[in-house]
């Protein structure tokens, strides 16, 4: 009895040690969790102040240095991590077990976040300090509105206004003696210049499409959010009205507003020096390309962009047909025979791409559109693929001509053999204000802009008398 009392109390001290040690580990790993989420939680401040490249664009980041969403601070310091390294698809999170037994293999380096277009609502970490508004140029019918909302904001506001040097030095702003005090307190600031991107909280935009577009190739990186007054002439993207500027502006102010994320497209234009000297001047006796003419970084000039509606590729001048292939992940997909190719978000679907026959996507949804320009083939059709994907543009071995490349209309520039375009989804997105909703203005804007689906409507059906009736 003895023996097997003694079993007994070692069998139980065994468990008790077995239970012991498949406890700690776990303990051990919420300790350390819990230290690495204080490190982070500490690590946020500065992280804030660090460039554009530390403030990677999740649903909390996007929108400058004093704008957040409602839920910008849960969870946030756990996703610094993942927002430096990841692609981004604003969404729910979706499942990843499918039934008992099937999962999506984890993958660390990319993260797929969806978000619920209904929870997207601007709040205001800090109240807003700056405040650059953009006017169109050339439009002496936005005098009036813009010197309006400048009073507005300095005087009633208190607010630091930045203003583009040009707009300022306009004629007839310089003549208007009553704007005289006003002007002398605004901020200029010059294109190409001067960086204002890590001192904006708030773009407010006078004018039509163009002015918000103009407004997001300021801000390569991080984008604070934007508010667009329509007062051009399509105005698609501006859903204000400016008649009441007082009362919208004080809306966005107190926060709670809705947002639109306008995706962008990250563009990196690769040109090859080295083949284009060689074909420039001419080999040399040994067979090498002359270095004088060459970048010293491997003979390669790059460009980068950020881009709001779409890359252009086309046959520019020349009367032969573009001929570009078309790369998608590494891998060739299609060449393209016609006048061109469209590269574009869900935002400019309803662009250039919707009169080369596109369909037009919501900005809410995470993708990129591919659309033929009067392609030389009767089943090459526009395509949808998913955001996050790597699209390449090349020259043709075979092609006749050099091809032209476009980014939202603007810095035009020749593409020649052993050039190459990279395109994807870029993490700074465009957080547009909504007057109403994101649903409500979108479909306004393309009843009022585009006319879809109007027409005159059919009569009742009682109201129409029929003969074969009245006969039987």
């Amino acid at each position: 009895m003895e023996g097997i009392q003694e079993s007994r109390q070692t069998k139980k001290t065994e468990s008790k040690v077995n239970c012991n040690t498949s406890v700690r580990p776990p303990k051990q790993r919420r300790r350390r969790e819990v230290r690495r989420s204080h490190r982070r939680q500490d690590g946020q401040e500065q992280l804030l102040m660090e460039s554009d490249q530390w403030r990677s664009l999740d649903q909390h980041e996007f929108s400058g240095p004093s704008a957040s969403t409602d839920e910008a601070t849960e969870n946030s310091p756990k996703r610094w991590d993942r927002c430096r390294r990841a692609h981004f698809l604003h969404g729910p999170y979706p499942a990843t077990h499918f039934g008992p037994k099937a999962c999506i293999l984890p993958n660390p380096t990319s993260v797929m976040h969806i978000q619920d277009p209904a929870s997207q609502r601007l709040t205001w970490s800090k109240p807003p300090v700056n405040v650059l508004v953009i006017r169109k140029i050339r439009d002496e019918g936005l005098l009036e509105p813009f010197k309006e909302l400048c009073r507005f904001l300095v005087e009633e506001k208190q607010l630091m206004v930045y203003v583009e040097k040009k707009v300022v030095d306009d004629g007839m702003l310089t003549q208007d003696d009553s704007f005289s005090a006003i002007r002398n307190q605004l901020c200029t600031f010059r294109e190409g210049y001067d960086d204002i991107s890590d001192c904006i909280d708030l773009i407010i935009c006078l004018g039509g499409d163009g002015t918000l577009l103009y407004a997001s190739s300021l801000f390569q990186g991080s984008v604070p959010p934007v508010m667009a007054f329509h007062l051009g002439s399509l105005g698609f993207l501006t859903p204000f009205k400016f008649e009441s500027y007082k009362t919208e502006v004080d809306k966005v102010f107190e926060g709670n507003a809705a947002i639109t994320l306008r995706s962008r497209l990250k563009v990196k234009v690769v040109k090859d020096l080295v083949q284009r000297s060689e074909q420039c001047f001419g080999p040399q006796e040994n067979g090498s390309a002359p270095r004088s003419h060459v970048n010293s970084e491997a003979g390669k000039a790059t460009l980068q962009l950020q881009v709001l509606n779409e890359v252009v590729v086309d046959r520019g001048p020349s009367s032969y047909l573009s001929n570009v292939d078309l790369y998608l992940d590494g891998r060739l997909i299609t060449s393209v025979q016609g006048d061109g190719v469209i590269v574009s978000t869900p935002t400019g679907s309803t662009a250039y791409a919707a009169a080369a026959g596109a369909s037009m996507i919501h900005p809410n949804v995470p993708a990129i559109m591919v659309t033929p320009i009067c392609p030389h083939s009767l089943s090459f059709r526009p395509i949808v693929v998913p955001a996050g994907v790597e699209l390449m543009i090349t020259l043709s071995p075979d092609a006749r001509n050099t091809a032209w490349v476009s980014f939202d209309g603007r810095k035009r520039q020749e593409i020649q053999h052993g050039d190459s375009i990279k395109i994807t989804t870029s993490c700074y997105p465009v957080p547009s204000i909504c007057c109403h909703d994101l649903v409500y203005d979108w479909f306004e804007s393309l009843a009022q802009c585009l006319h879809w689906n109007v027409r005159k409507k059919q009569t009742r059906l009682t109201d129409v008398s029929d003969s074969s009736d009245n006969e039987n």
